[in-house]
């Protein structure tokens, strides 16, 4: 029996109607919300021409949301690579045999998983520069902060996913000679990356979202510049906020759909095809007939 026929049922005739109709109602509950938005919209004048005319100027893109969007893309760039990184490595302190090393990656992971972000991100602006006598850039205050928090996230993801992988894996790689951390490095952290792959994507979606606090430390990203300062200098905060939204929509969809690619990729098989027979095998039996006698004894 197949695994989809035991895990789902296919509905009936009954069901399908069911689910038909509920279908129906729920689609005219949704445009009759969206119609509902869109009017109060329009009796508060939001739609009027004079607010989106703006973003038909290059000036407003060339001077606001296009910089804001790469300070925004590099700092979620420069936070997925290190959030990753503090992922892997404390998963793998984590699940070390020394209590030494297991507790207090423990510690740390807990710890910044329980502190909010916003409150992180502040921290590191206004209170680390009292402990290293030096000012803290609005950038790495906000990278800092997105690594510590999405990257103890993502240790869990990564230590669930290693804990899913069946012990024959590790039994066989210990038994051909492999030592610990190659076990570690080159059989159960691409397989977990691989089965966690859905919850890593979701987290880095979150990272890039989470940039947008970086305006308590008034970090130039899409939210601060594309929003607020368009909004100071035409005063459409709605229509601003509408089109920052759909930028980020379209570049959280990129994002997934890289996942996507790179997952249906690590799961292409690779096919050998046996080599063709070009030439028929040799006869053991030498010429004229004559047979080679048996060594006795």
């Amino acid at each position: 029996m197949s695994t989809s026929t035991v895990l789902y049922d296919h509905p009936g005739p009954r069901a399908r109607v069911r689910n038909a109709v509920l279908s129906v109602v729920f689609g005219v509950g949704l445009v009759a919300l969206l119609w509902w938005v869109y009017a109060k919209f329009d009796q508060a004048g939001q739609w009027e021409s004079r607010l989106w005319t703006p973003f038909t100027k290059s000036t407003t893109w060339t001077d606001f949301i296009v910089p804001a969007l790469g300070q925004t893309l590099f700092a979620a760039g420069t936070g997925m690579v290190l959030s990753l990184a503090f992922g892997v490595v404390f998963a793998v302190g984590r699940l070390s045999d020394h209590r030494w090393i297991r507790v207090p990656a423990g510690v740390v992971v807990e710890f910044f998983r329980a502190v909010p972000l916003l409150l992180m991100i502040f921290f590191i602006f206004y209170g680390v520069p009292f402990l290293i006598q030096g000012p803290v850039s609005a950038f790495w205050s906000v990278v800092v902060g997105l690594t510590l928090y999405n990257g103890s996230v993502l240790a869990e993801a990564f230590r669930a996913g290693i804990r899913a992988i069946p012990n024959g894996q590790s039994e066989a790689a210990y038994a051909v000679g492999m030592r610990k951390n190659q076990v570690m490095r080159m059989i159960l952290v691409p397989q977990a990356a691989r089965a966690m792959l859905p919850v890593i994507v979701s987290q880095l979606v979150v990272l890039l979202k989470d940039t947008a606090l970086g305006y308590i430390v008034a970090f130039p990203e899409l939210l601060q510049r594309g929003v607020n300062d368009v909004a100071a200098n035409y005063g459409n905060v709605v229509a601003a906020a509408i089109v920052v939204a759909a930028i980020y929509i379209v570049l959280n969809s990129l994002l997934t759909a890289l996942a996507g690619w790179l997952d249906r990729r690590s799961r292409r098989r690779v096919f050998f095809r046996l080599p063709k027979q070009t030439a028929a095998a040799p006869d053991s039996t030498p010429a004229g007939g004559a047979t080679i006698a048996e060594p006795q004894g």
